[in-house]
């Protein structure tokens, strides 16, 4: 669709591109970007259909964010903001619909504050995973941060405003996040909780303010331009031990779950817990294997159990940490024992990963040795993750499909060609409805020639993502028009089951009106109340009326 076109009714092509001429000077020709090539690698998906932009803006601050507002607002032009542009999955760099400005926040990525003493930091979007764990190993400040699976490039801020998670006790990002520096449409600045009070001093350790809590408003929202967060840290415990559970059944996972929940329910168990299945597993060590799979679709019942055998992993496996006092870990330590009973979860700490690494090594001319070597291979990314160390190997996840080698680094899933769309329910956390999703997703996966990799993690102590991916090579239209239809009845049913996601990507904002009219037509008063001319990400999280 032509960007002069419905997008920016009542506006010209002369007025955008006067506009842009605008945003040239203010930000410098360098960080306004028209050309074809830069378009087009913004606008690729992992997805079924991209958007290109009409142009890619780079600004340095919050008041060039100001002003950019504010031009765009005169001349009709749409904005999109984007952290560091890492939302695989959910739509990548890409503007939800054709002909959108983005807005790429890359370039503001200062660590502006560090209170070790009260365990928070303020970052700007464009603050990666990796530079905040560099920032706090330099500054010794003992402090742990949380980790996702997306990679040490992500966005630790674009992150928390999709609502993502990770794997520590801080792993739900939402409820660590504490005060919010916001452009609203018309140029003007929004501090939320305390922020708004001159020098106040619980800014950033007390979430409310006084009054309305608006934070929520900007979290999955087209309601302003997010510039700055403080975010909470984690003190470095004491103590601290990951475990693993391999379940070698299938029927497993539902007494896996309900022996789990009460030791996060009652705070036995603080961190985030990651229960996947075996093809979560084998997608993050392997390409689907089609020479051993005679091309069929999806991996064969009897390879899949082979497989595992080879992988030396159960139907599911789990990970999650314990820390705390060495007396609180020891008690939380025998208290899982019992609960799993007769399941035996292996505990590793610091020491015994290094003995093992060493052992490996020692042992490398042997059968056991090698065998030692690709556990402790597979298990140290997952234990860093666990005590907030950044790493790029969830990312081989992406590629599954994805007919070429399997690079031994983790590549960009968009250089990749991966295909990759995710669906991600909320479920309460028992067995049951975890059962209960996956027998409404693994037909529908089968039926259009995917596999059902699958995740629960305990995220809250009551409830469950379940995180589940279709996975296609993009450079084959058959597959990404199974992924599409896929996709369509996946979501369709689980709406219908009561299990709507927690995250939407473009493809699911027109199934998110299956909801309450009300609610909808609420958040609709409101992004007509703060941005009248629609210019911030039209369409993200703005579901179309039925």
């Amino acid at each position: 669709m032509s960007p002069s076109h419905s997008h920016f009714a009542g506006a010209s092509a002369a007025d955008h591109a006067h506009a842009l001429e605008q945003l040239s000077r203010l930000l410098g020709p360098d960080n306004v970007l028209t050309d074809a090539a830069t378009r087009d690698r913004y606008g690729r998906t992992t997805g079924v259909r991209g958007t290109r932009p009409l142009a890619v803006v780079r600004p340095a601050d919050t008041a060039q964010v100001q002003e950019l507002v504010r031009i765009a607002g005169g001349a009709g032009l749409k904005l999109y903001p984007i952290s560091r542009g890492r939302n695989w999955g959910y739509g990548d760099a890409g503007a939800w619909e054709d002909g959108q400005v983005i807005v790429d926040l890359g370039r503001m990525n200062r660590i502006c504050e560090l209170n070790a003493q009260l365990g928070y930091v303020v970052i700007e979007p464009g603050v990666t995973a990796q530079q905040l764990y560099d920032y706090l190993q330099q500054a010794r400040c003992g402090l742990w941060m949380d980790a996702t699976g997306a990679g040490p490039e992500a966005s630790l801020v674009g992150n928390t405003l999709d609502r993502g998670f990770g794997h520590t006790p801080y792993g739900d990002h939402v409820l660590s996040c504490c005060g919010m520096e916001v452009v609203l449409a018309d140029g003007r600045v929004l501090n939320t909780g305390f922020g708004h009070y001159q020098n106040a001093q619980a800014h950033r350790v007390y979430r409310y303010g006084v009054g309305p809590s608006l934070d929520g408003l900007f979290s999955q929202s087209n309601l302003g331009i997010v510039t700055r967060i403080g975010l909470w840290l984690m003190p470095k415990p004491e103590d601290f031990a990951a475990f693993f559970l391999f379940v070698p059944e299938d029927e497993g996972l539902e007494r896996i779950i309900d022996r789990l929940e009460p030791l996060r329910l009652d705070g036995t168990l603080r961190s985030a817990i990651h229960i996947g299945n075996d093809l979560r597993v084998m997608s993050a060590r392997l390409r689907y294997p089609f020479d051993r799979a005679g091309g069929t679709t999806p991996l064969p019942p009897e390879l899949r159990r082979q497989l595992r055998r080879e992988l030396r992993i159960g139907a599911w496996n789990a990970s999650g940490s314990i820390c705390g006092t060495r007396c609180g870990v020891a008690d939380a330590r025998r208290a899982l024992r019992r609960a799993l009973h007769p399941i035996r979860p292996l505990f590793v700490n610091d020491r015994r990963l290094a003995l093992a690494g060493r052992l490996a090594r020692w042992l490398g001319f042997c059968s056991f040795g090698r065998r030692l070597a690709e556990q402790v291979e597979l298990v140290e990314p997952l234990y860093g993750l666990l005590k907030g160390i950044p790493t790029n190997e969830p990312l081989h996840g992406a590629t599954w499909r994805v007919r070429d080698p399997r690079p031994r680094v983790a590549p960009d899933p968009l250089d990749a060609h991966a295909g990759l769309i995710w669906v991600s329910p909320v479920v309460p956390s028992t067995g049951r409805h975890a059962r209960e999703v996956m027998g409404i997703i693994e037909p529908i996966y089968h039926r259009h020639g995917f596999d059902a990799p699958a995740t629960f993690t305990m995220i809250t102590e009551r409830a469950m993502c379940c995180v589940t991916n279709i996975s296609f090579d993009r450079r084959l239209p058959e597959e990404v028009e199974a992924a599409g239809r896929c996709y369509e009845e996946l979501s369709d049913a689980l709406y219908r089951a009561g299990y709507p996601p927690y995250r939407a990507g473009p493809m699911g904002m027109r199934k998110l009106r299956q909801g309450s009219e009300v609610f909808w037509d609420v958040v609709g008063a409101i992004k007509k109340a703060l941005d009248p001319h629609n210019t911030i990400s039209p369409g993200r999280y703005e579901p179309p009326a039925l």
